[in-house]
């Protein structure tokens, strides 16, 4: 389905057609026209489908339709990059449009929160913000929300994981009862429907590719015991046209010391996370984004938040323990139709959550030897580990080198 078939001002046509979006996807397909009805929505899609899309074209369309002014459309989003993310799209999206809009999120420069302040007192139309920070302009007092018509909620399910269900229902007390309520979602566990009943009245639900990484995505996985991980990292990436790379860890602290591993054997790499100051991370994002970085090297917190077009390769450096949190990691590669690969390190200790992983996406993953020079791994038996308990390695009598092999607990 064609853009031009929705219905769309021609204002927001000739931004679809500036940003050469001409093609709508599965999700915009099926959440669009409801939107425009005026519906309260709840949509699980995964990453990558072109959600943001699918809400803010129609509720800006109606915007436009309706000439309102002052605050018109609040989205909350679990952190600062999606936050900036979806600010940027709303910057394409509205070019031709007589619309304004601020990126609300947390930080300790002063001139940000001057910034933010003085739009929403003058009354920006969209604020895209983070819970925690939208609080703190609203206890002072100066944020009017009378006028607003849409409540957006954007990656809620990580928003829940996060521990914002407080903060989104303190922020609701202060809006409008009437308001179109929307929830985009990349999965819909109860809380997530609990939630959408006490939000949303007489809403429809979407659901698309529930928890399922694109079908572009080439997924393999590596059998490592910990020591192994960076010398499979530089095997993987010696000598490969590989203009884009991101590398997930569980902690910071991982996350240092794989860029600082990378950067001694000569690779481009930059890491982001939560130690950083924020414009430190979006001058790091920015290089990433123009080439200048071929390698970023990050924790959890921007799993959703990445928005890159050509992501050659993802590498889990780590195995989440969240399986849904896979998805999402994988999900920064082979976005819009594209293609990618994405590869994970698995440690004896990680086979039942990487179990839980192919479970979830309905998969099994193909497990790929290790190079030669980085020696042999463990075994792939996830029923042989007992998790909780300390399991018994098997060692060879020559070198004493772990065969990845377990004995099972006696009874």
């Amino acid at each position: 389905m064609k853009f031009t078939e929705f219905g769309f001002s021609q204002e927001v046509i000739d931004g679809l057609e500036a940003m050469r979006f001409e093609k709508a996807t599965p999700v915009q397909e099926a959440t669009i026209p409801p939107i425009m009805n005026g519906k309260d929505m709840i949509a699980c899609a995964q990453t990558g489908t072109g959600k943001t899309a699918a809400y803010l074209l129609p509720v800006l369309d109606r915007q436009v339709q309706s000439n309102s002014e002052g605050l018109n459309t609040l989205v909350l989003v679990p952190t600062r990059e999606l936050a900036m993310q979806i600010d940027q799209q709303m910057e394409g999206f509205g070019y031709f449009l007589p619309i304004t809009s601020i990126a609300v999120y947390g930080g300790n420069d002063a001139g940000l929160w001057n910034a933010q302040k003085n739009a929403l007192t003058t009354g920006a139309n969209v604020i895209v913000a983070t819970p925690g920070r939208l609080i703190q302009h609203l206890s002072m007092g100066y944020v009017k929300m009378d006028t607003l018509k849409h409540l957006i909620l954007d990656e809620a399910d990580r928003m829940l994981d996060m521990g914002f269900y407080e903060d989104i229902m303190q922020i609701v007390s202060f809006l409008p009862k009437e308001r179109q309520t929307l929830m985009f979602s990349a999965t819909m566990p109860k809380k997530i429907r609990d939630m959408a009943r006490e939000l949303l009245s007489e809403y429809e639900e979407v659901n698309i590719a529930l928890s399922k990484p694109a079908e572009g995505v080439l997924q393999g996985a590596y059998m490592t015991y910990e020591t192994q991980k960076m010398p499979l990292i530089n095997s993987l990436l010696k000598g490969k046209d590989l203009k884009s790379i991101v590398i997930f860890s569980s902690t910071k602290q991982k996350v240092k010391e794989i860029q600082q591993s990378l950067q001694r054997n000569g690779f481009p790499a930059k890491a982001i996370h939560s130690d950083l100051e924020q414009k430190d991370r979006t001058e790091v994002m920015r290089e990433f984004k123009n080439r200048n970085v071929q390698i970023l090297v990050a924790t959890d917190i921007i799993a959703r938040g990445i928005d890159v077009e050509g992501i050659d390769l993802v590498i889990n450096f780590d195995v989440p323990n969240d399986a849904e949190d896979y998805v999402h990691r994988v999900g920064r590669t082979a976005r819009a139709s594209s293609t990618g690969v994405a590869l994970t390190f698995i440690t004896e200790k990680d086979q039942q959550d990487f179990q839980k992983i192919e479970e979830l996406i309905e998969t099994t993953i193909i497990k790929i030897p290790l190079p030669e020079e980085v020696g042999e791994g463990p075994e792939y038996n996830p029923k042989s580990y007992n998790k909780g308990k300390k399991p018994y390695k098997r060692f060879n009598k020559k070198g004493g080198k772990p065969s990845g092999k377990y004995r099972k607990d006696k009874k």
